[in-house]
């Protein structure tokens, strides 16, 4: 609204029932100030440079000389404003930022792996053993009844659509049928499928933990959890396994970490990176820590099952009814299909202690992305029912050769403690660094190896636990057994006798 009159004011008029806020300069006439009195229901007069108050209002203006003849009136009448007129405006400028979340987000291997300067030697060909990607080298494929689900799923032409952020419910059906028992009964309410395990080990984090409070997290242990918790403000904790117990917890280091700030403690079982299998014993032992502090675990068993023959994997759940889990599983590891991003969350709470809380609050959160593909949804059933046991069978027996083929090499190399596995498709070796002193630390000792040896293994720092490092030992037999033979040339070439250990070095 432009008007023009001889007077240039600015003013404020305020009320008890009404507010009428004039912020920019403008040319008041006496046809305007007749529309003031109108608009606030005759409260006010008008007369030449003055409005009288007739009710208990108070006006002020000023006199400010020559000013633009724009009027910009905000009004404000039992909490409701609006605006007529040009609104001013903030200085446009270009601040464009990163989020404080993207600036959290830290990925140690990553962090360490990239910035790796080495290059491998161009006379031997890579042997990469650091990726847990077990389809890498094409000789653990999955087997034919999984991948002909898929195709039927596609074929169908049934699950093309979008479908309920949790997942079908006849898919949620089909995983509450597959790891029901009756130490841990489930149904599709208790299941909340994912994109990835990963994603399931996320909304896990998100609706237990708030910014400032902390989880208890493994040393060595998946990296990820580490980088997902510092992304959204967790503290993260870390309790010590112990190489010298095959990687059992340090139970009592454990429990002095908790405070009135934990709300999850992360059991990874089998263990990336360590390979290790936790009894029946120690799995009890960890459920009386959390049961004794009411701490409710997040059970990463993504490598559930994946346990070689002289041990047994037992679900966390299914050993007992106090304590509320979250399992996180999925098709990666156990159907080697880690492309295919299927995971599941199982909910444990025999107890009612997560309540509906928990359970919406997982809800809510899977409705950011709207589930996992909606194809590999369709082939869930065909997939857990119909693979044959005998694929499982092969795959465990594969890993448990190349398991002990690179145990029995590592553990002949002076200089080299490996810690043998039960499980998954890791193994731990811890470096002697007195033996190696041309090194600082286990990433100079692995970047050193890239170099001589094209002989890849990822340094434990990136599992927070420095002078190890990890094998995958999905490689075909014959790469592994040249691994460890490259691995044993390098330590020969810079293996040093510690001071006052001549005997060693006379082996």
């Amino acid at each position: 609204m432009r008007v023009s009159g001889p007077t240039p004011i600015c003013g404020t008029i305020s009320g008890i029932r009404g507010c009428i806020r004039i912020h920019h300069h403008y040319h008041l006439s006496k046809n305007l100030g007749n529309f003031l009195v109108w608009l606030l229901g005759g409260c006010f007069s008008f007369t030449g440079k003055s409005l009288l108050v007739m009710d208990p209002y108070v006006i002020q203006m000023q006199d400010h000389g020559s000013l633009p003849s724009v009027l910009d009136v905000h009004v404000n009448v039992a909490g409701r404003s609006s605006v007529l007129g040009k609104v001013k405006s903030r200085k446009a400028r270009w601040s464009v930022r990163p989020s404080d979340m993207s600036n959290k987000t830290f990925n140690p291997i990553r962090a360490i792996v990239d910035n790796m300067k080495v290059k491998p030697n161009p006379n031997k060909t890579m042997i990469a053993l650091s990726i847990g990607d077990p389809t890498v080298f094409g000789n653990l494929p999955t087997d034919p009844e999984v991948t002909q689900a898929m195709k039927d799923a596609l074929d169908s032409g049934k699950f093309n659509g979008y479908v309920p952020s949790i997942g079908y419910l006849s898919s949620r059906e089909e995983v509450a049928s597959y790891y029901h028992c009756p130490e841990a009964p489930l149904e599709a309410k208790d299941v909340i499928l994912t994109s990835g395990c990963s994603q399931a080990i996320e909304l896990c984090l998100a609706v237990l933990a708030n910014p400032g409070q902390n989880i208890l997290v493994p040393r060595p242990g998946f990296s990820l959890y580490r980088t997902l918790a510092e992304s959204m403000g967790i503290e993260v904790k870390l309790y010590n396994l112990l190489p010298e117990k095959n990687w059992e917890i340090d139970l009592k280091q454990l429990e002095s970490l908790i405070d009135e700030k934990t709300v999850c403690l992360i059991v990874n079982n089998p263990s990336n990176p360590c390979g290790s299998v936790f009894s029946r014993r120690h799995l009890q032992k960890i459920l009386a820590v959390a049961a004794r502090q009411c701490v409710p675990i997040l059970a990463d068993e993504i490598y559930g099952d994946m346990v070689f023959s002289d041990s047994k994997f037992e679900p966390l759940a299914t050993l007992s009814s106090k304590v509320p889990i979250l399992s996180c599983g999925g098709l990666a590891k156990r159907w080697l299909v880690p492309g295919w991003r299927m995971g599941w969350i199982l909910i444990h709470d025999r107890r009612d202690i997560f309540g509906n809380e928990i359970r919406d609050g997982l809800t809510k959160l899977s409705q950011r992305i709207l589930g996992p593909c909606t194809l590999v949804q369709g082939a869930l059933k065909s997939i857990l029912c119909r693979t044959p046991r005998v694929f499982y069978h092969n795959t465990l027996s594969f890993l448990k050769s190349n398991a002990d083929l690179c145990y029995g090499a590592l553990a002949a190399i002076p200089g080299l403690r490996p810690i043998r596995p039960s499980g998954a498709m890791y193994l731990m070796v811890g470096i002697e660094m007195e033996h190696f002193p041309e090194f600082e630390n286990d990433v100079e000792f692995t970047e050193q190896l890239v170099a001589e040896q094209s002989v890849h293994c990822l340094p434990a720092t990136c599992f927070e636990y420095p002078n190890f490092f990890r094998v995958v030992i999905t490689v075909p037999e014959v790469m592994m057994l040249e691994a460890c033979s490259r691995i044993q040339e390098f330590c020969e070439q810079h293996y040093h006798c510690a001071e006052g250990s001549q005997e060693e070095c006379d082996k």
